[in-house]
């Protein structure tokens, strides 16, 4: 970008009037548009990736994204912001943060600082802290390496307006190219908070006792996990260990983009142990854990200061694939979220392994249930509702099936086709969709994309969420899962079973037609 051109949007962003030309360029949600999906979270117009700065505060929880206003595709990143009581049902807030002098505003966290260890608020009105990346395009276009810093900000009124700290950055770079997205927590033990981002081929670890000066504390991952691409989005949390029910079990997520197990951007994951300073592999050999095997799931993170009476550990991800992202055939807005997920941690017989299944609000979005009885499914079973957007769970007992392949199809009248299946040969799980409908916009669309089975239980469980435009695969609850996105001409109204080279015994099933959440505009 040349230099004018960035001055005049630092500009645009001083004015007082930009909140007001965003929300008149927005797009009403009520307008029907081609693959928008239904129960998915999506922005209200223009360019959405990465999530950020998820926070639970007093019954809300609250979305950032990287968002650019002025495009449908990538560009000057803001914050986008919406709020939910229930993660199901999301109002659409006005952005929270926006470009300054000190660059473009990248992917970050937010935290409620309870102790007001920052002086930003007060005990009576804790201030909620957003940590995040400044990219400056001018230190790019200059060639130095140290254009990205992090900086904060801080609300004192439940999120709705945020000021930036004077004195950011509150951590400089060092010399390092791709020093961003920080995720930041408590760490109880040592009563510090502790930041972690990445670092080009790893992540850094700094901790603080005040969210303003940040000291160094470890690196890790030079020689873990996949190096397919540059790191991105860290996070770093406790799960119960069901292995040890006295231990809880740190985990560690990183994205990375390239890198994949079916190719682009993906998120890996690390157990280990951590000391407030130092995360240790506990898994040191050279397989690579994934998140989600499918191609659109990427820079997935988790919410803080969920209440300790609920517990649970919740990640949302952006539902894309930088291979083609900027070119997919929407036009008044790009890209969606996955739909929430509740992370655990199940001990299997490769070990423990991170299981991911939809969080329970789910059920709010459950029309009238319809029941598939048992039976022996033999080429095709026709299963439709004329729903295109539902939740179907399976089950299949393998015990006596000979299929060499089976799954789900999603169709329409005009043959296209998505196949969500498992091959018995492969012992994998698997989303074809080359022929999905419109896939001319990138040759890295296209095609069958794989992931492996973890456990050899002679009950197999499939479990889908299909949107307009989107599928996402909770196999074996949630062991192996697969997300991926498509784009029809119709939406898929036909639903089926299907077999290949063979019969598979359906033990039961649950076809639940999904209503559209409600969705309060700008």
């Amino acid at each position: 970008m040349k230099k004018f051109t960035f001055l005049i949007l630092m500009i645009v962003a001083a004015c007082s009037t930009e909140q007001k030309e965003m929300t008149n360029n927005v797009q009403s949600l009520s307008t029907v548009e081609q693959h928008r999906p239904v129960f998915h979270f999506t922005p209200p117009s223009m360019w959405m990736n990465d999530p950020n700065g998820m926070v639970f505060y007093e019954g809300e929880y609250h979305l950032f994204y990287q968002h650019f206003p002025d495009s449908t595709v990538w560009g000057p990143m803001h914050w986008g912001h919406a709020v939910s009581k229930d993660l199901v049902n999301w109002e659409h807030l006005p952005i929270a943060l926006y470009p300054d002098s000190l660059g473009y505003i990248f992917s970050g966290s937010a935290v409620v600082d309870w102790n007001n260890t920052s002086g930003l608020g007060d005990k009576a009105n804790p201030p909620m802290v957003a940590i995040f990346t400044y990219h400056d395009p001018l230190g790019v276009e200059k060639g130095t390496d140290t254009y990205q810093t992090q900086g904060i900000a801080f609300s004192l009124d439940k999120g709705r307006v945020w000021e930036k700290y004077a004195e950011n950055p509150v951590l400089e770079n060092p010399g390092i190219k791709d020093f961003r997205d920080p995720k930041v927590f408590w760490h109880e033990k040592t009563k510090k908070w502790v930041m972690i981002f990445a670092a080009q081929d790893r992540v850094k670890i700094y901790h603080s006792a005040n969210l303003k000066e940040w000291t160094f504390a470890s690196d890790f991952g030079e020689n873990s996990g996949n190096h397919g691409g540059v790191w991105e989005c860290p996070d770093l949390f406790v799960l119960d260990n069901p292995s040890q029910p006295n231990r809880k079990q740190w985990v560690m997520l990183v994205s990375i983009n390239p890198g994949g197990p079916n190719g682009g951007s993906a998120t890996q994951y690390f157990l280990g142990d951590f000391d407030g300073e130092v995360f240790t592999n506990v898994n040191p050999d050279s397989s690579t854990l994934w998140v989600d095997y499918g191609k659109d799931n990427y820079a997935g993170v988790t919410w803080s200061d969920i209440p300790k009476a609920d517990g649970r550990r919740i990640f949302i991800g952006w539902m894309s694939n930088w291979q083609y992202a900027n070119k997919v055939p929407t036009e008044k807005w790009r890209s969606a979220m996955i739909f929430p997920r509740t992370l655990s941690l199940s001990d299997t017989e490769l070990g423990l392994r991170l299981v991911s299944k939809p969080v329970a609000e789910i059920s709010k979005l459950r029309e009238k249930m319809t029941t598939l009885e048992a039976e022996t499914i033999n080429v095709s079973k026709d299963i439709s509702l004329k729903s295109s957007t539902f939740e179907v769970l399976l089950q299949f007992d393998l015990t006596n099936s000979n299929a060499a392949v089976f799954g789900v199809t999603l169709s329409n009248e005009l043959g296209e086709e998505v196949k969500v299946g498992y091959d018995t040969n492969n012992s994998e799980y698997f989303i074809n969709r080359i022929k999905s409908g419109k896939s001319d916009f990138s040759d890295s669309f296209s095609g069958k994309h794989v992931a492996p089975r973890l456990t050899d239980e002679a009950t197999m469980k499939m479990r889908l969420l299909v949107d307009v435009a989107s599928v996402e695969l909770f196999a074996d609850d949630g062991l192996t899962v697969l997300t991926e996105v498509f784009f029809p001409n119709k939406d898929y109204d036909k639903v089926s079973l299907y077999t290949k080279d063979g019969s598979v015994n359906l033990k039961e099933g649950k076809f639940y037609p999904l209503k559209k959440p409600q969705v309060s505009e700008l």
